[in-house]
C-alpha cells in the first residue's frame, strides 16, 4: 500500500513519531480502525486544529468550529460538514504539506 509505504517513509526522514503511529494504526485489519463522528470533532477539537483520523469519519452531529481534518475515509454528510467550516482532505495530502507533523492531533 502506498500511503503506509509514504507514511514510514515521510516518519523516518523527519523524526516524525505521528506519522508512524498513523502507519501503524492504517495496518490493522479494517474493523479494528477508527471510527470518529462530528460530534467527537467538535467536542474535543479547538479552533484552527489540524485532526488525523486514521479510519472513518462519519456525519453524525454538528460541526460549529474551524477544523482541518485529514482522514483514510469520509462519509459524504462528513465531507459537507466539515467543507462547511473548515477542509476535509486525505492522509496523504496532510503528510505532504506537513511532513514534520508538527501541531497535528490524533483522534479516534
Amino acid at each position: 500500500m502506498a500511503l503506509l509505504q509514504l507514511l514510514k517513509k515521510t516518519a523516518i526522514e523527519n523524526k516524525a513519531a505521528v506519522w508512524k503511529r498513523v502507519a501503524s494504526d492504517l495496518e490493522k485489519p479494517t474493523r479494528q480502525r477508527r471510527i470518529v463522528n462530528i460530534y467527537k470533532l467538535e467536542k474535543h477539537c479547538k479552533d484552527n486544529d489540524v485532526v488525523v483520523v486514521p479510519g472513518k469519519v462519519l456525519g453524525t452531529g454538528e460541526l460549529n468550529k474551524k477544523v482541518t481534518v485529514a482522514a483514510y475515509n469520509f462519509s459524504g454528510q462528513a465531507v459537507e460538514k466539515i467543507s462547511a467550516k473548515g477542509k476535509a482532505m486525505s492522509i496523504r495530502e496532510l503528510v505532504e504539506k506537513n511532513p514534520q507533523g508538527k501541531k497535528i492531533r490524533l483522534m479516534g
